[in-house]
């Protein structure tokens, strides 16, 4: 196997412009989380001498991380984003086999993508497929949850008296 095809040196492939367009026209996309100057999705945008990991997201957030080792920590935050009330979609490669997808992209709405994207200035196709996760706060699992949690207390109470 030819490992060159699975790595590349550059984090800073630009989303295909029909692929945001589309998302952005369901989504209405606010921020973009992760980009550079040139490559920018959003007009507001976090590079990374702001470093997004270290804002505080709001709105409705776009997501094209960096896909080396930092992606999990990119994953993280949109999930723990998504609990404040924040929407966060994020195009990823589907990265099935991986940790991070199982303890991050697993809690998202997933959308694969058919076939393999071809990334904005790249001269083939992406040498992997691709998925967007939604992530968008679950209220009402919080709600649940709290409900169990009063329920479970209530019984408590009733079985002392």
């Amino acid at each position: 196997m030819n490992h060159a095809l699975f790595q590349s040196d550059r984090q800073d492939w630009e989303t295909p412009q029909r692929l945001f367009d589309k998302l952005d026209a369901e989504f209405h996309f606010t921020h973009d989380v992760c980009a550079l100057p040139k490559n920018a999705k959003c007009r507001s945008y976090f590079t990374p001498r702001e470093d997004g990991l270290l804002q505080d997201w709001k709105g409705v957030c776009w997501m094209n991380p960096p896909y080396g080792k930092e992606i999990e920590k990119w994953m993280q935050k949109a999930f723990f984003e998504s609990t404040r009330g924040v929407t966060v979609v994020c195009l990823v490669p589907a990265r099935t086999d991986t940790e991070w997808w199982h303890k991050y992209a697993l809690q998202g709405e997933i959308r694969f993508l058919r076939g393999r994207l071809k990334f904005q200035g790249a001269d083939a196709t992406a040498p992997f497929p691709s998925a967007v996760v939604v992530f968008r706060d679950q209220w009402w699992k919080r709600r649940q949850s709290d409900d169990r949690r009063q329920s479970a207390a209530k019984r408590r109470k009733e079985a002392t008296v």
